[in-house]
C-alpha cells in the first residue's frame, strides 16, 4: 500500500472516529455515549405462532420451496422426510442420504438404505456428496418475514453438505421460527452461534440470466423441501 493510500485511509478512519465521538485509539466498545445512538428499526415481532408459520410457508412456497407441515414427533418428521424422498423420485428403501452427525437420526430411520454421517472431523468427500439422493439437516432459526432459513450449528452441518447435494430436506421446528431478522440474530447470539458462518436459504438455489430465464441449482440445491415440525 502506498503512502498516499495509507494517508487517505487514516484520514477516513479519523473522520469516522470523530463522527462517533471517539478519541484516537479508542474503539466503539469503549466509548461513552456510543450505546445511546438511537436504533429505530424493530427488534421484535408481534405475530403469534400460527401467523408466523403461515407467513413462513407463504414465503417459502413463493420462492419455489415445497413445504410439509407435520407434528413434532420423531415419527412424524421421519414420515415427512420419507415422503419428500419419494416425491423427488428416490426410493426410500434404496436411497443414499447424508446427514450431520449431530442430527437426530430418528428422523431418517427407515428413510434410506444408507445414511452417511458428516462432520468436520469426518467429512463426506465432495464427490460422494455430489452423488447422494439428498441431504437432511435442521435449521437453527428461520425468519417468517423474509422466508429465510438459517443454517448454522451442529444440526445444520457443514456448508458443503447444504450446498453440494442437489436435494436438500431441512427440518424447521415451529419454536425456532421468528418474525423478523433482528430476532433471528438475537436467537443466534443467545445460542452462541453468532460467530460461526451462517448459510441463509430462501428457496432452492436459482438465478436469472439476461433473458430472464430462471435456472435452479446453479450454486446450491435444485430442490428445497422444508418440514415444519410442531
Amino acid at each position: 500500500m502506498t503512502d498516499a493510500h495509507t494517508d487517505a485511509r487514516a484520514e477516513i478512519l479519523a473522520r469516522v472516529r470523530s463522527s462517533l465521538g471517539l478519541r484516537d485509539g479508542q474503539d466503539a466498545a469503549g466509548a461513552a455515549g456510543v450505546a445511546d445512538i438511537p436504533r429505530r428499526y424493530r427488534t421484535s415481532g408481534t405475530a403469534d405462532t400460527a401467523a408466523l408459520v403461515d407467513l413462513l410457508v407463504d414465503r417459502l412456497e413463493d420462492y419455489d420451496a415445497t413445504v410439509a407441515r407435520t407434528g413434532g414427533s420423531d415419527k412424524d418428521i421421519a414420515a415427512a422426510v420419507r415422503g419428500f424422498l419419494e416425491t423427488a423420485g428416490a426410493h426410500p428403501d434404496t436411497a443414499r442420504i447424508v446427514v450431520p452427525a449431530a442430527l437426530n437420526h430418528a428422523w431418517v430411520d427407515g428413510a434410506a438404505a444408507e445414511v452417511l454421517d458428516d462432520s468436520t472431523t469426518s467429512p463426506v468427500p465432495l464427490a460422494t456428496l455430489d452423488g447422494v439422493d439428498a441431504v437432511v439437516t435442521a435449521s437453527a432459526v428461520s425468519v417468517a418475514d423474509t422466508g429465510t432459513i438459517m443454517l448454522v450449528g451442529p444440526e445444520s452441518g457443514r456448508r458443503a453438505t447444504t450446498l453440494v447435494p442437489d436435494h436438500h430436506i431441512v427440518v424447521v421446528r415451529v419454536e425456532d421460527v421468528v418474525e423478523i431478522v433482528p430476532e433471528a440474530v438475537t436467537a443466534l447470539t443467545r445460542a452462541g452461534l453468532h460467530t460461526l458462518p451462517v448459510t441463509m436459504v430462501s428457496g432452492p438455489s436459482a438465478t436469472v440470466d439476461i433473458e430472464l430465464i430462471r435456472v435452479q441449482g446453479v450454486h446450491g440445491p435444485r430442490r428445497l423441501d422444508v418440514v415444519i415440525a410442531g
